[in-house]
């Protein structure tokens, strides 16, 4: 990484426990976009840590072949760019894998903060967070895949930032472009 000093932000993409179109609890699949889209986010914004979240040996290994080819094999001469961005990223199994990690490395438990396209309870407003960030507390923001986080992971979070909302009814964007949404408002200058 770069000499710059990496706020104590994660992000966290869940995998499972996700919602799938019916509103069943389902576990997603790993992209490869979103691995390459978010760490790129993440790295431009300061992210400290990207934490792929995945219960599924079989796509951590996928991770760790796509991510290990970026910053070990030939892509991390062929693109030192992206082997950077991808420097952030640390598969976990749980979200709670997570929230450990990012305790471990900052010293205190991080506030745990859920999106959702979705009005959920316990909103924290962007500003509020921002000025946290901005103070050096130690925040994951929680983001999920599918059609978004299971309702058993929403009951555990801290907080949960307000959808984000265009100008039309429709709201079902990629995670990857929440992620660089949410990152921008509350990190941009």
């Amino acid at each position: 990484m770069s000499a710059e000093v990496a706020l104590p932000l994660g992000i966290a993409l869940v995998h499972h426990p996700v919602r799938n179109k019916r509103g069943e609890t389902i576990g997603s699949a790993v992209t490869n976009l979103d691995l390459h889209d978010i760490a790129r986010a993440g790295r431009t914004y300061g992210v400290d840590r990207y934490f792929v979240t995945t219960p599924y040996t079989d796509q951590q290994t996928l991770v760790a072949e796509i991510v290990g080819h970026w910053r070990d094999g030939y892509g991390a001469t062929y693109n030192p760019a992206r082997k950077e961005a991808l420097e952030i990223i640390q598969v976990v199994a749980s979200l709670e894998e997570a929230i450990e990690a990012m305790q471990a490395r900052h010293g205190q438990r991080p506030l745990v903060v859920a999106t959702s396209a979705q009005e959920q309870g316990r909103l924290i407003a962007f500003g509020d967070l921002r000025r946290m960030v901005a103070a050096g507390r130690p925040v994951l923001l929680v983001f999920g895949t599918a059609h978004g986080l299971a309702p058993e992971v929403i009951d555990t979070v801290d907080a949960v930032l307000p959808p984000v909302k265009g100008r039309t009814a429709y709201n079902h964007l990629s995670v990857r472009s929440a992620v660089a949404i949410i990152l921008d408002r509350l990190l941009g200058l």
